[in-house]
């Protein structure tokens, strides 16, 4: 990680990733980038559904392809980059028919290196192939949650899953949140863990970099009135006043509190719950 000379308040705690020893390109590749709108926490009526989302720097967007259906065709790795969208870093790959396309890179891998998504493909990081064929033990990213439908888990800076079982048409999965769930062996998924693992060792700093990000502030309950907060009011600086913790909407919070849908359609594939607030 990389720090710099007190010569400002924000210098001294800012850490980030030392982008300069990593990436390879400053500027995307134009065909794979649209501009577009970002929903800003959003929804399609306008109304916020995601607080403190919203502003930011003006961003690319890059193409990235979590389908992988060049099947057998090998590609290679010919750029590193950031990417503003997402935590992890990703590249631009060639494959062998000349077709170029943006993929999240595992770390460890860099230019000139090679992967192939194929049924048979060695288990070598950034290989593609089904869960059937990956033994216990082994790291995995980008999988499939059903056969040909494109990466969904395990795409974030530093994530993985670990395959722990084989069992009658599944594999378990243990997920990065302790959780281990039943994923069919028909699925795709690529051999390694996420690259920029640093990610979550990063100090923003200051405030103006949160903006930078698109993150907007967070106004502490008990800093509110009792009409717009469980824990607002009262003279001078006031603690909650509640044995539990509550949201602003008085719905209970804090550790060990299970917020899953009763009913959800995937509990069946959930072989273990994920471990929340100490037992983690």
């Amino acid at each position: 990680m990389k720090t710099h000379k007190p010569t400002t308040p924000s210098e001294r705690a800012t850490v980030h990733v030392p982008y300069r020893k990593v990436l390879t390109v400053s500027k995307p590749h134009k065909a794979l980038t649209t501009g577009g709108k970002r929903d800003v926490g959003r929804n399609n009526a306008g109304r916020i559904t995601t607080r403190h989302h919203g502003g930011g720097h003006k961003r690319s967007y890059r193409e990235i392809d979590f389908m992988y259906n060049k099947i057998d065709i090998p590609a290679k790795i010919e750029t590193v980059e950031y990417d503003p969208n997402r935590s992890s870093f990703i590249s631009l790959v060639c494959f062998a028919d000349g077709e170029r396309r943006y993929v999240v890179i595992p770390k460890g891998v860099k230019v000139g290196d090679s992967f192939i998504v194929s049924e048979t493909a060695p288990l070598t990081a950034g290989n593609r192939t089904l869960l059937k064929n990956i033994p216990v033990g082994t790291m995995v990213y980008n999988i499939e949650i059903k056969p040909g439908s494109g990466a969904k888990l395990g795409r974030s800076a530093g994530s993985s899953a670990q395959v722990v079982a084989h069992n009658e048409g599944y594999v378990n999965l243990k997920m990065p949140s302790t959780e281990v769930r039943k994923v069919k062996d028909m699925a795709w998924a690529s051999i390694g863990e996420v690259s920029n693992e640093e990610h979550k060792l990063r100090n923003l700093g200051k405030a103006g970099r949160s903006r930078w990000l698109g993150i907007r502030p967070t106004v502490r309950g008990s800093a509110m009135n009792p009409v717009d907060h469980p824990y607002g009011g009262g003279e001078g600086r006031q603690g909650r006043g509640l044995r539990r913790s509550k949201s602003k909407w008085g719905k209970e919070t804090g550790k060990g509190h299970k917020t899953r849908t009763p009913k959800k359609y995937s509990n069946v594939f959930v072989v273990t719950r994920r471990k929340v607030g100490k037992k983690q």
